[in-house]
């Protein structure tokens, strides 16, 4: 104990500041590192679930790949705590351009080579060693400069580093992902991070560095945050690039919203397509099949009062408004972008007829599930026009406990129709639905009808169809006393796609491909992602 106490004293002695002082400094950068490390992590997991969907699964593996990777780097950087600071600042030098970089190698991954797992990983795995070999070489230099046991060293340590998380945590949802976005976010956290570990070994162990160990710390630290400034100067011109590589040459609109990006590509209403988070939503070549075959079997009874949840492109909306007796329609939008698009993009209100702005329609902003659980209306037909099932954001709005809301808001006699996915690709999450919606009391009739492939769509959608046209859509048709009859109301519009023996084969189809005995889904234990 002695000696180390007198090593103390003498190491606290080559410092340019008083070892209290010097103490602050070493929290304060362990509070700014702890900040940009938290900043990566979410921003691997936000891109990741973005690009290649399921957020659970995404979230899951950056997050135990990067713990893993910690203890790694803890254990290698035992070997540089002997030159402890230089070892630290090039750690940061390279932690801060690993991290700056990962959304934009991310990003360009996905774009170029439609795959970015293992980038994911990568970035995942080197990232996590980088910030594991932190702590080790953080505690070496807080006990340079002040002669506080070891106890107490690890104490402030981690104060700092978990009030430093807490600040990267809230910074990014807040402040860099709504106001920079992903990629210059990432870059300008990057430069923060050289700024901040460089600053402290250059000037408060500069004492313990060589003149070459700081020219080249000097040297390192210029040179990464040149490359990331340089990187956040042409990152609009990269996006532009790597969006024309997804969408083609056609985009018109790009929008970040507080809930997604939004994407318009094509010329007209002949050749628009709508993408939200990079998977295709709606394309005009083959739309009308879709929301024929998930409205007009609905509007087979009592139709005065409509829910549609879900829709904000209009479209469903749209042949609501073919039957004249329509009174009122409710729709239930989480993002505002997409119903102001409907309203004011010229292609795309086109495409809808204007349906927006018809009188008999009010749009609402706001979670399905939650507005259904205060909603105080019975609505004859309830139209959920919802993401696919696939898509993790979405299984509440697929859960047992989502349809005996909805079943509350039915009006006697009223009628459920679900999009539910694929049922020849994906038979096990289609049935899954079906199981769920009886769980909460409804009587489902299922049907299906073939579609074919327009566009790139990564991931699940609603609008791609296989090549063969075996994808096709799934529906789900229910009511809560009976069981609603497979067909077409007395006054339906003249359609495209459909017809009344075309429907009892969508009907008979969809049952061939029946799957019995599955548990439906819950908020709990939500089942959707068990297939893959």
């Amino acid at each position: 104990m002695i000696d180390q106490q007198v090593s103390l004293r003498g190491g606290a002695a080559r410092l340019p500041v008083r070892p209290r002082t010097g103490r602050y400094l070493v929290l304060a950068a362990v509070f700014v590192c702890a900040a940009c490390g938290l900043v990566y992590e979410l921003e691997l997991v936000a891109l990741a679930s973005y690009l290649i969907g399921d957020s659970v699964t995404q979230a899951s593996v950056v997050l135990s790949v990067m713990v893993f990777a910690m203890g790694i780097g803890s254990l290698l950087a035992k070997r540089l705590r002997n030159r402890a600071a230089v070892g630290f600042g090039l750690i940061e030098a390279a932690l801060a351009l690993v991290g700056g970089f990962s959304a934009l190698v991310l990003y360009a991954s996905f774009a170029w080579f439609g795959e970015s797992r293992y980038a994911l990983v990568g970035f995942s795995l080197t990232i996590g060693i980088l910030i594991g070999a932190e702590i080790p070489l953080l505690m070496t230099l807080i006990q340079r400069v002040d002669r506080q046991d070891a106890g107490g060293a690890v104490a402030d340590l981690f104060a700092a580093d978990y009030v430093g998380a807490l600040v990267g945590g809230l910074a990014f949802p807040f402040l860099l992902l709504p106001m920079l976005g992903q990629l210059t976010g990432a870059l300008l956290t990057g430069a923060v991070n050289a700024a901040a570990g460089g600053a402290l070994v250059l000037w408060v162990f500069r004492r313990d560095l060589t003149p070459r160990t700081r020219w080249l710390l000097i040297a390192a630290n210029v040179t990464v945050i040149a490359v990331l400034a340089t990187a956040a100067l042409l990152a609009d011109d990269f996006e532009r690039a790597a969006r024309r590589a997804v969408y083609g040459d056609q985009v018109r609109v790009a929008v970040q919203t507080d809930v997604q990006e939004v994407v318009l590509t094509g010329a007209g209403r002949s050749s628009l397509d709508l993408y939200l988070d990079g998977r295709l939503r709606v394309s005009s070549r083959d739309e009308y099949r879709y929301h024929e075959a998930l409205v007009h079997p609905a509007m087979n009874g009592t139709h005065a009062r409509v829910l549609i949840l879900g829709g904000g492109d209009g479209l469903a909306a749209r042949e609501v408004l073919r039957y004249p007796d329509v009174r009122s329609v409710t729709l239930v939008e989480l993002d505002p972008a997409v119903t102001r698009l409907a309203r004011t993009d010229r292609a795309l209100s086109a495409l809808n007829a204007h349906a927006l702005d018809d009188p008999r329609v009010t749009t609402v902003t706001g979670d399905a599930f939650t507005w259904l659980r205060t909603a105080r209306g019975r609505y004859d037909v309830v139209i959920s026009d919802l993401p696919d099932p696939g898509i993790s954001a979405s299984t509440k709005l697929y859960s047992a406990e989502f349809y005996g809301l909805v079943a509350e808001a039915l009006a006697p006699g009223g009628r459920l129709v679900v999009h539910a996915g694929p049922p020849v690709v994906r038979p096990r999450t289609y049935w899954t639905v079906e199981a769920s919606m009886r769980a909460a009391g409804l009587r489902p009739r299922p049907y299906r009808i073939s579609g074919r492939r327009t566009g790139f769509a990564p991931g699940p959608d609603r609008a791609g169809s296989g090549s063969d046209g075996d994808r096709g859509w799934g529906f789900l048709l229910a009511g809560r006393a009976a069981t609603p009859p497979l067909g077409l109301a007395p006054d339906a519009p003249a359609l495209r796609s459909l017809s009344g023996p075309g429907l009892l084969d969508a009907g008979r189809g969809a049952e061939a491909g029946r799957l019995s005995g599955l548990a439906p889904s819950t908020l709990v234990h939500p089942r959707y992602w068990e297939e893959r």
